[in-house]
C-alpha cells in the first residue's frame, strides 16, 4: 500500500512530491500501530476476564414454595457466599420471610451489603425494604447496595409505581442503586446479565401486561430480567430469579462470553412451570448443549416440569432437584437438598 502511493504522488510536482510522500507514510503507520493496539488491548482483556475463576461457593434457598424447615411462599430468594462476601438475591414475597427464615436456619443477614434483584416482582422484592429496616441497627451498611436490571423503575400500566416508591424510600435512607444493561463483573468471578437479548422464543411473561412509555402501551417482556452467575473451577453456575427471559437465552448470553466453560448448575425459578411437552423437550436438548449437569429448580421451575426435565436429561433425583427453603449448594458437595424435596 505505501508504495502505491508513493507512485500516484511523484507523478506530481518535484517541489510538492516528498512532502506527500512523507506525510502518507507518517499517516500510514500512525493508522497501522493504532490498529495492532486496539486489537492487543481487546485481546488481553479476553484473556484476563475469564480466569478470574471462584473455588469457594456457597448458595442457600431462603424463599420458595416448599419448606420443611422455616416458612414456605410464593415467592424467591437465595443467599449466595464467594469467600467472605454475601450477596442477597433476591428478597421474597412476603416483607419477614428471608429475615426469618435465615434466622431459623442459623444466618445472619446483617454482613450482607449487596443485594441482587432480579426483576420488578413483587414476589422478588417484597422483603428488601423490611431487611434493610431491621439490619441496619446491627450494621449501618447492611442491605446498602441494590444491583438491578435497566428497564426495573418503568411504569407499569393499571399497577401502582412500587417500584420507584421502593427506590426513593431506600435512597432517602442512603442506599445506593446500580443499575445494569449489559454483562457485567461485579466482584471477582461473579457476573449479572444485565439485560438478555431474546436470541430463542422464549415468552415467559404475560402478554397482557403493558408498560407506560413516550410512545404510548407496548408489551411488558420484563426486559430488565437479569440473572447471576458465577465463574467456578468447576463450571458456569447460573442463578435466576423468574427466568423471564429464557433459561435458553440467558445461558446463550452468558456462552457468548464464555465459550470455553460449560454451564454445569442452574439454580432458582425458571419460569418452566406452563411449559408444553414440546418446549420442555426443546429446552432439554439445549441444556444438554449447555453441559447442565445438576438443576435446583425453585419457585416458578414448576414440580411436573422438573421431573419432566430431569427424565429428558436422564438424570437422578440427586441432580435435579425440587427446590425447598434451607436447600444448598456447593462446590464441594453439589446440591443438598431439604428433606422434602429428597
Amino acid at each position: 500500500m505505501l508504495k502505491d502511493f508513493n507512485c500516484e504522488l511523484r507523478i506530481c510536482s518535484s517541489s510538492i512530491c516528498s512532502t506527500r510522500v512523507i506525510s502518507i507514510r507518517i499517516c500510514s503507520i500512525y493508522f497501522v500501530l493504532m490498529f495492532w493496539a486496539v486489537c492487543f488491548h481487546n485481546n488481553l482483556t479476553a484473556q484476563q476476564t475469564p480466569k478470574r475463576q471462584v473455588s469457594d461457593l456457597k448458595i442457600t434457598t431462603l424463599s420458595t414454595m416448599l419448606a420443611d424447615r422455616g416458612h414456605g411462599e410464593w415467592g424467591y430468594s437465595a443467599l449466595v457466599e464467594v469467600g467472605q462476601k454475601k450477596i442477597l438475591f433476591d428478597t421474597g414475597r412476603y416483607p419477614e420471610t428471608v429475615l426469618n427464615n435465615a434466622q431459623r436456619l442459623g444466618i445472619d443477614l446483617s454482613e450482607v451489603e449487596d443485594v441482587v434483584l432480579s426483576h420488578n416482582h413483587g414476589d422478588h422484592t417484597g422483603g428488601v425494604l423490611y431487611l434493610r429496616e431491621h439490619l441496619k441497627s446491627i450494621n449501618p451498611t447492611a442491605i446498602s447496595r441494590i444491583h438491578v436490571g435497566k428497564g426495573i423503575f418503568t411504569k407499569r400500566v393499571g399497577r401502582p409505581h412500587s417500584m420507584q416508591v421502593l427506590k426513593d424510600s431506600l435512597e432517602a435512607d442512603g442506599v445506593e442503586f446500580k443499575i445494569y444493561d449489559s454483562v457485567q463483573e461485579i466482584f471477582p468471578g461473579v457476573w449479572l446479565t444485565g439485560n438478555v437479548p431474546r436470541k430463542y422464543d422464549e415468552k415467559n411473561y404475560n402478554p397482557n401486561s403493558k408498560l407506560e412509555t413516550k410512545q404510548g402501551e407496548v408489551v411488558d417482556i420484563v426486559a430488565e430480567d437479569m440473572s447471576l452467575f458465577i465463574n467456578t473451577t468447576k463450571g458456569i453456575v447460573l442463578l435466576s430469579g423468574c427466568g423471564h427471559s429464557g433459561i435458553i437465552n440467558t445461558m446463550a448470553l452468558i456462552q457468548s462470553r464464555f465459550k470455553e466453560k460449560k454451564i454445569t448448575t442452574a439454580i432458582g425459578g425458571f419460569h418452566l412451570l406452563r411449559a408444553s411437552d414440546e418446549q420442555l423437550k426443546w429446552t432439554a436438548n439445549q441444556l444438554k448443549l449447555f453441559g447442565l449437569q445438576q438443576m435446583n429448580g425453585a419457585h416458578c421451575t414448576g414440580i411436573n416440569s422438573l421431573v419432566q426435565l430431569r427424565d429428558l436429561m436422564k438424570g437422578s433425583r440427586q441432580n435435579y432437584v425440587v427446590g425447598s427453603v434451607g436447600d444448598l449448594f456447593t462446590l464441594e458437595q453439589g446440591i443438598r437438598p431439604g428433606a422434602i424435596a429428597r
